[in-house]
């Protein structure tokens, strides 16, 4: 980087934008945070060098530093300042810049000083506070589905137990510069978007209840709820919600992104069958989102993401469910290939019974290369020839059984969430195509996503997957006439949504597994553009779906819903908190 340039202690501080340097955007939520990281991280220096031990004033730069610069740039670039001022020879006018040591002593202090501001300020408040090293802190931050998002430390995470509390909370926060995240269940891998370095962690576990109303049987639900136990809150009332698919994905973020569900193809997106929204706004008043207060923002909290407000509670309608359900896996062997990408391509061009859901995920690592199948049927058993496009494939494995419960199955899917690892996720979406072509598009995906994750098979603990989810116009038909939503999917059209992960095992390899996530994606989004140049896949609106989207895929350019978001979001949120002071999230601007 070049050293520091002297500053002149009397002169004020300048605080416009640096150029922006190519090549540390790395595993950030996006370019412009990226950029902010940036020009805070070396803004915080001049005003210390300029400022000298009155240090105060260059408090806003250092916390917007170390809640967006992820530590691993901040050490390089230190390393690189010391190399800097020492073959420079550089000294400020005070004396004290030829050793980088004595200025980056003020971080300790800087550190102390943050958290001694908000968090003391929140504990003052009566708000629930933890700190690090105390076991709740310790808990939540290791809660992460994500080992990359556990390496993020607040400087003290906030456990509101009531909307109330939340808005005391963004109430104190608009009167300080300090960066904030919202965590749910963590499931969301992206780092900052539920997670956060040097800022306040906002967790809702204590936003956890289950309300059920037989009168209008439906349920009021908290977002710190993983799946299973909002399930399980409905046991005996042989009723159940529109939910995620692995019983520890948490509320709050997976209803947000809309959310995709075994029950979809009867109900919609998760999202559709929302009735009102609790919300803490920007300016901290607790308003209701529903079909008759607050329409717009009702309507854009289904996939807006964390960009309108804070949900603090959701009521859900509620659906009959089958006391004994049907579902478990079914693994084929690689050599199976070609008939199992046949098999989903028929499966959602021909959705044969709206009661059934399958994921169908290929898996690659050093010594796996495999498919796993989830199925699942709103029954004790299917009938008939529901799954027999699979079923004739002819599994190496079958665990499939009746379930005594909804939620006992949900738990088990729990088995698939491998803890420990890094992961990283994308997503794309593609038209499902013909029979007549099905085979050479299929195959081309197949066979983008096996040479993109056999170049990097090196990496310690690697497994690629791609996941191929059915996205027929049974659910998006449903999801029209369920009020729809801001993905506002075609309802004449079939789909596929993918969702791409790596999971490795050390912080060393972010960048090379962060470059192959960006080639996988990008190449299947060119391979869908392909196809349909060369008049193999129809001319479609193809939205991504935010759930499984990477931080750096741009959300909001594929929605045609946008503009409406947008001024739904600047009348509730009109100076932007939101967009400026969260963490992480896919900015709508």
């Amino acid at each position: 980087m070049g050293a520091i340039p002297e500053a002149d202690p009397d002169e004020p501080v300048e605080t416009k934008p640096f150029k922006f340097v190519t090549g540390y955007d790395a595993r950030f939520p996006n370019m412009n945070q990226t950029k902010h990281c940036w020009q805070n991280y070396v803004d915080y220096y001049k005003c210390i060098n300029a400022k000298g031990e009155d240090f105060r004033p260059c408090r806003q730069f250092y916390l917007a530093y170390r809640s967006l610069c992820p530590k691993s740039w901040t050490d390089r670039w230190d390393d690189q300042r010391v190399l800097d001022i020492n073959q420079s020879g550089c000294r400020d006018k005070m004396g004290f810049a030829s050793s980088i040591k004595y200025i980056l002593g003020f971080s300790a202090a800087f550190s102390t000083l943050a958290a001694a501001d908000i968090c003391q300020t929140l504990k003052q408040q009566n708000e629930n506070v933890d700190y690090a090293v105390s076991i709740e802190y310790e808990t939540e931050v290791n809660h992460y589905w994500s080992a990359a998002c556990a390496d993020l430390r607040p400087l003290c995470m906030v456990f509101p137990s009531s909307a109330e509390q939340v808005a005391d909370i963004v109430r104190t926060l608009q009167d300080t510069d300090d960066f904030f995240a919202v965590k749910s269940g963590g499931h969301m891998p992206n780092n900052g978007f539920a997670s956060i370095q040097n800022g306040v962690l906002i967790s809702t576990k204590k936003l956890n209840q289950v309300i059920y109303d037989p009168d209008t049987q439906t349920a009021v639900v908290g977002p710190g709820l993983a799946w299973e136990d909002a399930q399980k809150g409905l046991d005996g009332t042989d009723r159940t919600v529109v939910g995620g698919r692995l019983g520890g994905v948490g509320v709050g973020g997976y209803m947000l992104g809309g959310g995709l569900s075994f029950l979809s193809s009867q109900y919609g997106w998760a999202a559709n069958n929302v009735v009102n929204f609790q919300v803490v706004l920007a300016n901290a008043t607790i308003v209701n989102a529903n079909a008759k207060e607050n329409t717009d923002l009702f309507a854009a909290l289904k996939g807006g993401g964390n960009n309108f407000g804070i949900v603090t509670a959701y009521t859900l309608q509620t659906h009959p469910i089958s006391e004994k359900v049907w579902g478990g896996n079914y693994v084929f062997d690689s050599k199976q290939t070609p008939q199992v990408l046949e098999a989903v391509r028929s499966f959602t061009e021909n959705y044969p019974d709206d009661k059934a859901a399958v994921i169908v995920t290929t898996e690659h690592a050093a010594i796996i290369d495999t498919w796993i199948m989830f199925l699942f049927y709103d029954g004790p058993s299917p009938p008939e020839g529901v799954f027999s496009n699979f079923t004739a494939i002819g599994p190496v494995i079958d665990s499939t059984k009746t379930w005594d419960s909804y939620y006992d199955l949900l738990k088990n899917n729990d088995a698939f969430i491998l803890h420990g690892q890094r992961y990283t996720i994308a997503t794309e979406t593609t038209p499902v195509p013909n029979k007549t072509v099905g085979a050479e598009v299929m195959q081309s995906y197949y066979d983008h996503f096996f040479n993109v994750s056999s170049s990097i098979l090196e990496v310690t603990g690697l497994i690629g997957s791609l996941a191929f989810q059915p996205m027929p116009r049974t659910i998006t038909s449903k999801a029209k006439a369920l009020g729809g939503d801001l993905l506002d999917f075609p309802t004449d059209q079939d789909y596929i949504i993918f969702e791409m992960d790596f999971s490795y095992s050390f912080a060393i390899d972010d960048e090379k597994v962060d470059a192959a996530n960006q080639q996988l994606y990008n190449g299947l989004g060119q391979l869908v553009e392909k196809h349909i140049d060369d008049g193999l896949l129809p001319d479609v609106y193809r939205p991504l779906f935010m759930n499984d989207a990477y931080y750096r895929q741009d959300y909001w350019s594929r929605l045609r819903t946008k503009e409406t978001a947008l001024q739904t979001r600047l009348k509730y949120d009109p100076e932007g908190f939101f967009q400026k002071r969260t963490s992480g999230g896919f900015r709508l601007n």
